[in-house]
This record gives structure tokens, sequence and C-alpha cells, in this order.
């Protein structure tokens, strides 16, 4: 077997564009697929950057109601609706998405001429679905409600981002986080469902409803989480029976074709236990699996112990961290890019 390909989450602590598309690609260019742009200056926190959209949206203002992922996070302050406003009187108009990708893709086009990039290698472009996003930023009793609205944009985010980047350079990514994996974890009622049946049932549909506006002459990817706020999951994930019965649903009600799937595991769950789900797994052979077990904190030998328990249960997977890079100290990102080069010899 041949060297395992290396996938990148998303953030990468770094200047810029330009700066994370050249540095990544110097350090692991054979072994990528697809390229973000790091999600660097004011994005770099995933979803926070997004906080304008509900700030400066007429039919919001801010509520008493507070939201915190974990324990050690830092607390948000919800929206809610203003007097006077209804469901109804609330539009997201531009969730920027586009406008940054037109940017980056521009850079990245430029480089990939200049031989800095790969040619085989994909740009992509990172999305979230509203449940993630307003688990944030809205008050509990209208997301099941403004959910859809949301997504709307998120739609309309991909049509702009499909007519200027041209398909056979681009992946597009759903982000399908803690908003997702935590409350399955839980199990506990939540405006998406009062079961964890209900809630994959909940969850899986609308984001099949975003996959499939996806062109199917783009790559495909999904990014499974359970948070990285402070270094720390917003719940700790018995084993991976939730993230497997998710892909189950996407593989077995989308009409498009998957390109890859991405799950973590965490830091201390080198063991078997951990694992064992996989073993019902029924991705469709054009997917690629990819599983986020590479970690800066026990380097490769802990690396290697994940990997060689992973193994026992699948035997062709990608390599990756369990989140972006987004949240760790910039000095840090030249080892940890080394780390998953040599990670990626371990077959």
């Amino acid at each position: 077997m041949s060297a395992r390909k290396v996938y990148l989450v998303g953030s990468v602590p770094m200047a810029d564009a330009a700066t994370v598309f050249e540095t990544v690609s110097a350090a692991l260019g054979p072994s990528l697929l697809t390229l973000p742009d790091g999600e660097t200056g004011e994005r770099i926190d995933w979803i926070t950057w997004l906080e304008p959209v509900f700030r400066d949206n007429p039919a919001f203002e801010l509520s008493t109601e507070t939201f915190q992922l974990h324990g050690l996070a830092a607390k948000h302050r919800r929206y809610q609706l203003k007097p006077g406003k209804s469901i109804k009187d609330v539009t997201f108009d531009n969730l920027f998405y586009a406008d940054v990708a037109k940017r980056s893709y521009a850079t990245f086009a430029a480089l990939k001429r200049a031989s800095k990039i790969p040619a085989h290698v994909k740009f992509q472009v990172d999305l979230v679905p509203a449940h993630s996003v307003i688990w944030l930023f809205v008050q509990e009793d209208l997301q099941r409600a403004i959910d859809p609205i949301y997504n709307d944009a998120v739609l309309r985010e991909i049509d702009k981002i499909a007519a200027a980047i041209p398909h056979e350079e681009l992946a597009i990514q759903f982000d399908i986080a803690s908003a997702v994996f935590a409350r399955l974890e839980r199990d506990q009622a939540t405006p998406y469902g009062k079961t964890k049946e209900e809630m994959q049932a909940t969850f899986s549909s609308i984001v099949i409803r975003l996959a499939e506006h996806v062109p199917a002459d783009i790559d495909l990817l999904f990014h499974f989480c359970y948070g990285d706020a402070g270094h720390r999951h917003v719940v700790e994930p018995t084993d991976m029976g939730d993230m497997v019965d998710y892909a189950n649903r996407l593989t077995g009600q989308l009409k498009r074709p998957i390109t890859q799937i991405h799950m973590p595991v965490p830091r201390d769950r080198s063991d078997a236990a951990y694992f064992v789900p996989l073993r019902r797994l029924k991705l469709d052979p054009r997917t690629r699996l990819c599983l986020g077990l590479v970690h800066y904190t026990d380097g490769l030998d802990g690396t290697r112990k994940r990997l060689e328990t992973a193994q026992q249960f699948v035997s062709d997977f990608a390599i990756a961290t369990e989140c972006g890079f987004g949240r760790r100290d910039p000095t840090s990102i030249p080892e940890l890019l080394r780390l998953h080069a040599e990670a990626a010899k371990l077959v």
C-alpha cells in the first residue's frame, strides 16, 4: 500500500491564504487531495466570525439567554426576535462564504499556475449548516423555525461558489459538528427531536437537502466533530456508533456521490471498543474514509497506536487531526505538518 492520503479539516493559523497554500503544499503536497485556505484572520475560530449575520440583522436583538459549549468555554449571549418581529421577518441576505471563496481561489489558482500547489489538489471550501450556527447564536425556542431559513442562504452560497469556481478544481465540505454529535451522545430532547433516532432522522434530512444541492461534478466532503473549544470536546463520545449511523444514513439517502467522510478519534482512544462500530459502516466504494487520529500532543507513537487499532476494523483510510488547527499555537504548525507527513507512511 502506498502512503496514506492526508486531509486538513479547515483552519490553519497563518498570516493569510497564500501562506497556508504554500506552506502546506511544501510539507504535504503529494499526500493531499484537497486544500482549504486556512480560514485565516477573523474566520480562524470557526463560526464566531458569523455573529454580524445576527447582530446586524433587523429582525434580531440580544436576549438574556446564554450558551456555553462546555464548562471551560466562553459564554455567548444568544439572539431573539425584536418586539413586533416574527419568523416571517427573518432573512439572511449574505453569509459571505462565496465572497471569501472567490478571493481565496484566485490565490489558489495563481499558486497552482506557478507550480507551488500540486496540479491534482482541489480547492476546499468549508460550509456550516444552520444547526451549528444557530445553536450558538439563536435562543433555543427559535432554532427549529430559523433553521430552514438560514439553510436557504447556505444554498445560495453554494450556487455562488459553484458559479465562480471551476467544478473540477473544487471540493465543498459540510462541517457536521457538536450541535449534532453532542446532542446524539447525550440522547436528550432537543428542538430537532425527542430521541436519538428522531434527531438522527432530522439532522440527516437537513444535511441531505444541502448536499443534494452541490453539483455532482464537485467533490463532496463531510467533517464530523465533537468540538475543539479550548482543545476539549463538548462531550466525550462513547464510541464511533453515532457517526457510523449518521454516515450510513447519508450514504443510503443521498442521490449523488460522497467523496470523503471524516470521523475524529480522541487522543485517549486507542482501544478497540471505540472502533468496533466501524464494522457496520456501509460506505459507497467511491467514498473515502478519513480518520482524525493524528494528535500533536502524543506525536507519532500515539498516532501509531490509534492507527494500528483502527486497522483491525478498516484498512483503507486517509488521516487527519480531529478538528482544524485554528486554536493551536501557530509555532506548533510546522511540527504538526511534519507529523502528518510521517504518519502518512504508517501503512
